[in-house]
């Protein structure tokens, strides 16, 4: 195993912090040699990287002292454009000063070509954490967990849709567990097979999936925060792959009506010793409460809406069951190791923030000895609309924190604004229809 291997399953923030520190050690030699770059990567609201290339031998004092990065990428748009400065946001803004990202040496993978890339956690010149950064609100809900002497193991779940340089998808129909019907997909994929295994991502499987040019690729589970890295590292090596063939990589939550691109995410729990509480019926009892109050987390763009309107495979309908993917979350695996499934995210979901709103939500559960409702028994819904997601923020900020609610009210409105500021394609035919 090396040093920045993945290994499966849970591990603890102190044990974590250890492997960073063992990883660091190398990472530095790594990056004494002629040519050798960082590329330093911080995790924004919009489920993507902020980016800085850093060449040697400059990059290996950033192992130590960190490196400045505009604050407005935890208030921006899509396009880059600063958010209104209301609020938390205004010291994210004011100025435009830098935060400071120090690297994670646990993240590091390389990228070829003597260039490795380095996930960071994001701090003030005073030393405290950049409480809008994702990576570090879903470390607060990490630690709050610990504080109940448990650790969750994770596996994320991303399906992408690939299309050629027309914006055609690479398979013509659905090709669900297929292997007939994929030859165009086959050289991409050959690619990717060696790109994912020389990044040390730990590939568990890979399959066709249902929708035209669809594909999934899931990563073994791992601890949350390499959890949430990877599957934004391993987004990262996909689109460099599509790239070199011509191709794009779709993570749009719906890539066309009546379609979806989800980003399901399968959660256990374990002791900090390792043991195995039976403790998943309280966690799913709080999740089951809040998943609609946290719509915004789950669902972040207009496109979002679209997929929760693609039931059975993306229900909207907040109920769990025993192995059903139309039920919201469902419960797998054996009886003697069970795993939640929670199916409310979609692939634009920015990972780091649904994992802490589950673990936030799960933990309120269990602190207030909650009981889940029969398999099946529907408890309600989420919100059908970014307008209705906007109005449940009040309990969004109860789980997470008011300042992550003011952030998640300033980008979904940000995100109203822009989908009102323009004419589609539909609005153009609806048109004509009045003609």
């Amino acid at each position: 195993m090396t040093a920045f291997a993945r290994p499966a399953g849970p591990r603890s923030l102190a044990v974590r912090r250890a492997a960073a520190t063992a990883g660091e050690a190398v990472l530095r030699g790594v990056l004494a040699e002629d040519g050798a770059r960082l590329l330093l990567l911080v995790p924004d609201p919009h489920a993507r990287f902020a980016a800085v290339e850093l060449g040697a031998p400059f990059a290996a004092s950033v192992l130590e002292d960190g490196y400045g990065i505009c604050s407005y990428v935890f208030a921006w748009t899509p396009s880059r454009d600063p958010l209104p400065a209301a609020g938390v946001l205004g010291g994210y803004l004011e100025g435009f000063g830098d935060v400071r990202v120090r690297p994670d040496a646990a993240s590091a993978i390389p990228l070829g070509d003597r260039m490795w890339a380095v996930v960071g956690d994001a701090e003030w010149p005073s030393g405290a954490v950049a409480e809008l950064a994702p990576r570090e609100v879903l470390r607060g809900q990490l630690a709050a967990l610990e504080g109940l002497g448990l650790v969750p193991s994770v596996g994320i779940e991303h399906e992408v849709v690939f299309r050629d340089s027309l914006g055609v998808p690479l398979t013509a129909h659905g090709v669900d567990y297929a292997l007939g019907g994929t030859e165009r997909l086959a050289p991409l994929l050959r690619d990717l097979r060696t790109d994912l295994a020389d990044a040390g991502l730990g590939v568990e499987s890979a399959r066709a999936e249902c929708h035209p040019g669809q594909y999934e690729i899931v990563l073994r589970h791992r601890d949350a925060l390499a959890a949430c890295d990877d599957v934004l590292l391993q987004q990262l090596v996909v689109r460099r792959a599509a790239a070199r063939h011509g191709v794009t990589a779709d993570y749009l939550a719906a890539p066309e009506p009546g379609q979806g691109n989800s980003g399901h995410v399968h959660l256990s729990l374990s002791t900090v010793d390792g043991s195995a509480p039976d403790l998943l019926g309280g966690f799913l009892a709080g999740v089951l409460r809040d998943a609609r109050a946290l719509t915004a987390v789950w669902a972040p763009t207009w496109n979002s809406y679209v997929r929760l309107r693609t039931a059975p495979f993306s229900p909207r309908e907040v109920r769990w069951g025993h192995d059903d993917r139309t039920a919201s979350v469902r419960v797998a695996g054996p009886s003697s190791s069970p795993r939640l499934e929670f199916r409310f995210a979609g692939a634009d979901a920015q990972p780091h923030l649904v994992v802490a709103a589950l673990l936030a939500a799960g933990r309120f559960g269990l602190e207030e000895g909650l009981r889940p409702p029969e398999a099946g028994v529907a408890v309600g819904s989420l919100a059908a609309s970014p307008w209705e997601a906007l109005s449940l923020l009040e309990r969004v900020g109860e789980l997470l924190g008011a300042d992550v609610a003011a952030q998640l009210g300033a980008l979904l409105t940000e995100e109203i604004e822009s989908g009102l500021d323009v004419v589609t394609d539909w609005q153009r035919r609806r048109g004509a229809l009045r003609s």
